[in-house]
């Protein structure tokens, strides 16, 4: 057999049609792979996006329902307080009503009688036809609704029976709060852009908040506007889980753009919270990495094999770190609102919701037995009304941040958190625990020193942890009553108090 010579010329002709063949099926194969690749992320996003609208409605589900039940137990104590005063006109009564609003921060709570006239701080009136729970015959449980009231904002109503109370030789069958629901819409709002929106609804679809779920649906009911988006039976199912209280989540396109909402249910309430996200951050950043792949695929093709594949491990190399850049950036910003969120923006320190948001955390690791050491001090400011009412709420805010400086002075290692209009609270764990008697002692001579001087002065109760505590409000309540013993003493040493 006759051999073949291989010339430079045959070399040449193999090498260039080998590397024209291997680099067409790497193109071909990249181009290919690039293409599952936008698919699989497009699934991928879909997927991640769900789970987030989830979460976030779960969470400010849990946010609600932490406020409705917080108020619902201040208004047990505020029964428990009224049954064990002596009332006996209705100034007196009135003036109990002021003192519930100031240490419970039960800023709208009144009482109805037998004869439901309803009986405020400022005054009283025929309330049969202003509230619907009032129409029933026998209140046997707690009631939660929403209420407009003379075409001003919507109010939600909770309100519970109170069986035996007696006042001025009257029985009284019930007392009840009105909650702003503005302020639960401030609660729950959050800041991304326009790009996430959520609403509270009834079970017919009301919308209860008056916030807009999106540019489609936007206050109106959410069943009139989604009628004629999805398909019927996707449309009837929504509507099943609303009226059962369920859990889902419904997708439909406008103008060109997907939209997707989750909705669930708030515990004891029969109403759902949906939240809606539109062209999310998550999907936009994710596309674009996967476009720039494709686009410095194309630009591989006048380069040999071996510079192709070291440009694609360069590639490859910019791209996870540019995910991660991206992935940091995220999270700094999702840090930056959490932040101003959770922030008193008098004090500086951390509010009320964050506290609700801790309060929840530690109370699961409370009854998994997850937590061993903690403590509660409830701290709260001397005089404050008293200097609002002569110098001023200018001088009052200066008060409030003076008497702030020096709990988290002496509190260094503690969480500190504003939950009132005077009150703050701190929370101690592991470690921290262990100087809080003398931190307690140093505070206490350091008050009292200033009811001497006029300085400022802040009552200080305190508990820890017991094996008998099943939550966090436990641990709180001893402390808030130890507070209020500690308020009598330094009000016999001359301090001004609330009630001065």
């Amino acid at each position: 057999m006759e051999k073949v010579r291989i010339t430079k010329r045959i070399l040449t002709l193999t090498a260039v049609i080998g590397s024209l063949v291997i680099l067409a099926m790497v193109v071909a194969n990249t181009l290919w792979s690039s293409r599952q690749a936008v698919s699989a992320t497009d699934e991928a996003v879909s997927a991640v996006s769900a789970f987030y609208l989830e979460a976030m409605a779960e969470r400010r589900a849990h946010t609600i329902t932490n406020q409705i039940d917080n108020n619902f137990e201040h208004m047990e104590m505020a029964r428990v307080f009224i049954e064990e005063e002596e009332i006996a006109s209705q100034e007196q009564l009135r003036e109990t009503l002021g003192k519930i609003k100031s240490l419970l921060s039960l800023n709208r709570f009144a009482l109805v009688d037998e004869d439901n006239v309803v009986y405020t701080q400022y005054t009283t009136y025929t309330g049969g036809s202003r509230h619907e729970f009032l129409s029933r015959e026998k209140m046997e449980d707690r009631i939660v609704s929403a209420v407009t009231q003379y075409g001003s904002s919507r109010q939600l109503c909770l309100a519970i029976p109170t069986p035996g109370l007696i006042i001025m030789g009257k029985p009284f069958k019930a007392c009840f709060v009105q909650i702003d629901m503005a302020d639960i819409v401030n609660l729950l709002a959050f800041d991304d852009q326009g790009k996430t929106y959520f609403g509270l609804y009834s079970k017919n679809g009301g919308n209860l908040s008056g916030t807009e779920l999106g540019p489609v649906i936007s206050d109106r009911n959410i069943f009139d506007a989604t009628e004629g988006l999805v398909p019927e039976a996707v449309w009837q199912e929504t509507r099943d889980h609303f009226a059962k209280g369920e859990a889902g989540r419904l997708s439909f396109s406008s103008d060109g753009a997907a939209e997707t909402l989750c909705y669930v249910p708030i515990q004891n309430t029969g109403w759902e919270i949906a939240v809606l996200i539109r062209e999310s951050v998550i999907q936009d950043q994710i596309r674009e990495i996967s476009e720039r792949s494709m686009s410095t695929s194309r630009n591989q093709f006048a380069f040999t094999l071996v510079a192709t594949l070291v440009l694609a491990a360069v590639l490859l190399a910019e791209l996870a770190a540019l995910s991660n850049d991206a992935i940091e950036a995220e999270k700094k910003t999702s840090m930056t609102f959490r932040e101003i969120a959770n922030t008193d923006s008098l004090t500086g320190v951390r509010n009320k919701h964050a506290y609700s948001e801790l309060e929840a955390l530690l109370n699961r690791k409370i009854e998994e037995k997850e937590i061993q050491r903690l403590a509660v001090a409830v701290c709260d400011i001397n005089g404050l009304k008293h200097v609002n009412d002569t110098q001023g709420h200018a001088a009052g805010d200066k008060l409030i941040k003076d008497a702030c400086a020096m709990i988290c002075n002496y509190f260094k290692h503690g969480a500190v958190f504003r939950i009132g209009g005077d009150e703050f609270a701190v929370i101690l764990q592991n470690e921290a625990c262990d100087a809080l008697a003398e931190v307690l002692d140093a505070l206490n001579r350091k008050v009292e020193e200033n009811v001497k001087t006029n300085g400022v002065v802040v009552s200080v109760g305190s508990s820890v942890l017991t094996q008998e505590d099943r939550q966090l409000r436990d641990v709180f309540d001893r402390a808030d009553q130890i507070m209020y013993e500690r308020k009598k003493e330094l009000k016999a040493m001359g301090a001004k108090t609330r009630l001065y």
